[in-house]
């Protein structure tokens, strides 16, 4: 198998033992090349990529014991995206969004199959094999909502007062946690940030403002890059809903969501959706509602197209109409 450059595990190893000793001719099965792919990449993807592979085999498992129908290659076709994508509905009751992203996974391993020569139809290529998504509600701060986070006393919370100090150079970057919490010294130079990012690879550069030159300031004898230390996205997550809480950001916020067959709305108090991401939507956000131009801010969020940024912004109906009536003012002054 090494001298033929063929992929080897354990699974396919067996099966291929089992061929032989049945006589049967060598083939390798779904699950076998899945588990050989999900293998070989486990060094190159990250860590939540790979948890999202072996979530998907579970699900498709999971899937094939509840329908009693044995799942191969061959069973990938329209009937099975229904069959399953029905299964994930009714039975466990997921997202729209969870239910696209399993299916997403499905096909990265039928094309990985397809480009290896190992699985020849094209049924997942079809327009009807599509990946669900649905535009979920998210919550962005405002420039006064972050300037109270930001006046909000945590001087006997070190902890805390980390999180938050961490949180506002995201808000005023637009980087994604993976980025603003590896900034390194040598990535300040001249009152400039100057980034490659980690999921794009793009290099990126973004004028330090005044509040985040503040907090460095405040941490500059005691960090080489000036920042406070990062800690795990979970846990700032948890941190970062507290420190919403104390600083009153109590707004009532309706968000609403497809679960299985269903709508289904919440009502949550704004602290509670705060999350580290919040930061990277409300820089995108604010500088939208500024008036700064969308491609100007799309080099440094990294965003494709301007249908995909309008889509990432957060603005309510109101402020929408006042950027109207804003634009409007200024075109009849000039």
């Amino acid at each position: 198998m090494n001298t033929n450059g063929e992929l080897i595990s354990s699974t396919i190893l067996r099966d291929k033992l089992d061929s032989i000793r049945h006589g049967k001719k060598e083939r390798l099965t779904l699950f076998a090349f899945i588990d050989s792919f999900i293998d070989s990449v486990s060094s190159s993807k990250k860590a939540s990529t790979i948890s999202v592979y072996r979530t998907t085999v579970k699900h498709l498992l999971a899937f094939e014991k509840h329908s009693r129908q044995k799942l191969d290659f061959e069973s990938m076709n329209l009937d099975f995206y229904n069959d399953f994508s029905d299964y994930l509905i009714r039975e466990k009751g997921f997202s729209t969004n969870s239910i696209g992203k399993y299916i997403k996974t499905i096909k990265v391993f039928l094309n990985e199959a397809t480009e290896r020569g190992i699985y020849q139809k094209l049924d997942f290529k079809s327009k009807r094999f599509k990946v669900t998504t649905e535009d979920t509600e998210s919550i962005y701060l405002n420039e006064a909502e972050i300037q109270k986070l930001n006046d909000l006393s945590l001087k006997d919370k070190i902890k805390l007062e980390r999180v938050r100090d961490l949180f506002i150079v995201g808000c005023y970057t637009g980087l994604r946690f993976s980025d603003f919490t590896q900034i390194k010294a040598e990535n300040i130079k001249d009152g400039y940030f100057n980034i490659r990012t980690q999921k794009t690879d793009e290099f990126v550069s973004i004028p330090i403002h005044p509040m985040v030159k503040a907090i460095m300031m405040k941490y500059e004898n005691e960090y080489l890059n000036s920042l406070p230390p990062a800690i795990s996205n979970q846990k700032m997550n948890e941190h970062l809903k507290k420190i919403g809480e104390m600083a009153e950001l109590n707004d009532d916020v309706i968000t609403s969501q497809t679960k299985g067959t269903l709508r289904v709305e919440t009502k949550s108090k704004k602290y509670e959706l705060i999350t580290t991401h919040t930061a990277r939507r409300s820089f995108a956000t604010n500088l939208y509602l500024s008036g700064f131009p969308a491609i100007s801010i799309m080099k440094i969020t990294g965003h494709k197209t301007e249908k995909a940024f309008l889509r990432y912004i957060k603005m309510k109906p109101q402020e929408n109409a006042m950027k109207l009536k804003k634009f409007w003012s200024d075109s009849l002054q000039n």
